[in-house]
């Protein structure tokens, strides 16, 4: 994997150096104006301050990292083991702002990469979970699933997504209506809403992985067929490259002195092993399963190497206004979901991807040029801790059965009013009513959801039951009031919210959130806090404890680009970042 990977970051650095030297040749004769959309000038990775300019002073490229499930303590848990160039040189040369929180729950991937780029939560912007359950219909719906467009690039159905149930803008479409769509916008991740939904409506392009292909692809809601240099790109069989070269850990494995033991009963093996352990035969494994590059390091790898690909194709950065590109890590996720927070399959992961990032960073500075570029680093949401390590440590943790929770509800409700499944669903943390067999019976609502909330307050593990409606003077902590009602999409979300006790995640059977691994969706500070980091143009060296939230991100960035946040946004400017203008 170093190898490889080394070879494709060599070549994309001689190229990224040949365009600085004949980009400093054409405009050698020029006058330095300032930084800004027609900055001549690399300034210090702190950011610069713009000069006297006819222009707005914008940096040339803005870069979104999101990391998938990153806790915020992983910047501080690993900082020991870091290199200086990937996380440590974020936070000694970027703003950190330590106590940012999610707006709203549920805390999932989807609307986590939607707040982060809209500034909003899911009571304004609809995109209520991965997957939610549309009210009006009973049917459940998939985040960015869109049946009016064909997959480009693949013949699988893949690609049949785009941004068409996200209800307002992006920060990424602000910037194309300000620059009157000159502006170039691309999203890329493995998973299909980590490229979409940052993207936005008006984006050039986003780019997702096809486990079937092996390839990077999109939707016809993009383009017709995908660009020559992807094609070139995907030809290349990365993923099988990556995964025939075995997951074993960087480092000696006893130092890895943060993480439980290498095999051990809170891990899930990969399909094939007997046990958890390193090393990890993938080129054995994977068997034609490509899909296998998203739970191992090389998936954030590969990722990079598509973002490197596209930034030079696209020629990121090198235009008269901003170019933004919208990068999510996906693997922290699989890879999290499966072994849990403390194995050492997890901080190997973030070692790895420490050294991706400072490679990805010096490519930057020499593509686009230290001081010329804007980048950002966060996460969706956290992790919790896997049950069963609590209670081996003496913490109250456990699973909640939402499965079983469902059935017993439901036989509950057949009692006393002689109908069936009158709940279709408990996903997201929510009842939600089926309003087909309520209306069709003329049953009362308020007085079922009354029973509801009555029969789920009683049982183990759960801490409150409220009624969507009536959040805002529910006798609950006002935090959790807030993000109950931030999160209620009245279109998306169910009449019921369900908030379990500290330590307690939904879960059945064995796997990513059960006995094994861990999940996330909750408002605790587990899955509530995450990173922020800001790096680059306009931006000082610093740090910030006040409290600041998920939403405000996107409102910080369009301040920083003189741009409308988007038309959703309830977010505020993080002023502590800025340099002086």
């Amino acid at each position: 994997m170093k190898i490889k990977h080394l070879l494709l970051f060599s070549f994309a650095l001689v190229a990224a150096s040949a365009s600085a030297q004949t980009k400093k040749k054409q405009v050698a004769a020029e006058p330095v104006i300032g930084i800004g959309v027609t900055g001549v000038k690399a300034t210090p990775a702190a950011g610069a301050t713009a000069a006297a300019s006819a222009d707005v002073p914008r940096p040339k490229l803005v870069v979104g990292i999101v990391v998938d499930q990153m806790r915020w303590d992983y910047l501080y848990r690993f900082y020991s083991r870091y290199q200086n160039n990937g996380f440590k040189r974020l936070l000694n040369e970027g703003f950190s702002c330590d106590n940012t929180q999610v707006d709203y729950i549920p805390t999932f991937t989807a609307p986590g990469h939607t707040c982060i780029y809209t500034g909003s939560v899911p009571a304004i912007h609809g995109i209520a979970g991965n997957d939610f359950i549309i009210q009006a219909t009973g049917k459940s719906t998939y985040c960015t699933e869109d049946t009016t467009v064909q997959t480009v690039g693949s013949t699988s159905i893949a690609g049949r997504m785009s941004p068409r149930n996200l209800l307002t803008t992006t920060v990424t479409d602000e910037l194309k209506l300000a620059t009157n769509f000159r502006s170039k916008v691309i999203g890329i991740a493995l998973k299909d809403r980590g490229g979409i939904l940052p993207a936005g409506h008006t984006a050039n392009a986003a780019y997702w992985f096809d486990d079937k292909s092996g390839n990077w692809i999109t939707s016809t809601y993009y383009m017709p067929d995908l660009p020559q240099w992807l094609k070139d790109f995907n030809a290349q069989k990365l993923p099988e490259m990556y995964l025939k070269l075995d997951w074993n850990t960087l480092y000696p494995l006893n130092t890895y002195v943060q993480s439980t033991p290498d095999s051990n009963k809170y891990e899930a093996p990969f399909k094939g092993m007997t046990a958890p352990v390193f090393p990890i035969k993938t080129a054995a494994l994977y068997k034609g399963n490509f899909g296998m590059i998203r739970s191992i390091p090389a998936g954030n790898t590969f990722t990079l190497d598509m973002a490197i690909a596209a930034i030079n194709a696209e020629e990121m950065g090198q235009h008269p206004v901003t170019d933004f590109l919208a990068v999510s890590l996906s693997s922290t996720d699989y890879i999290g979901h499966q072994f849990g927070i403390n194995a050492v399959e997890v901080e190997d992961t973030y070692l790895r991807l420490d050294r991706d990032l400072a490679n990805f960073f010096v490519y930057l500075d020499a593509k686009v040029g230290k001081g010329n570029y804007t980048v950002f680093l966060t996460a969706d949401h956290g992790a919790a801790h896997n049950t069963a390590f609590l209670g081996d440590h003496g913490i109250p943790a456990n699973v909640w059965d939402d499965g079983e929770a469902l059935k017993d509800l439901n036989k509950f409700l057949l009692e006393k009013y002689k109908v069936d499944n009158m709940v279709i669903s408990l996903a997201n943390y929510q009842v939600n009513l089926n309003y087909y067999v309520i209306n069709y019976m003329h049953l009362d609502k308020e007085e079922l959801k009354k029973d509801c909330i009555s029969y789920l307050e009683k049982q183990p593990g759960i801490a409150f039951v409220v009624d969507m409606k009536k959040a805002q003077t529910a006798d609950i902590p006002e935090a959790l009031r807030t993000r109950i009602v931030n999160g209620y999409s009245t279109a998306h979300s169910g009449e019921i919210q369900i908030i379990l006790q500290p330590g307690w995640f939904t879960g059945h059977g064995s796997g990513d959130n059960g006995p094994t691994g861990t999940t996330h969706g909750t408002w605790n500070p587990y899955d509530n806090h995450i990173p922020l980091v800001f790096m680059g143009w306009g931006i000082k060296h610093g740090s910030l404890v006040r409290e600041t939230h998920m939403a405000d991100i996107a409102a910080t960035i369009a301040a920083l680009l003189h741009i409308q946040a988007p038309n959703g946004s309830i977010g505020h400017p993080i002023g502590e970042v800025f340099l002086a203008q």
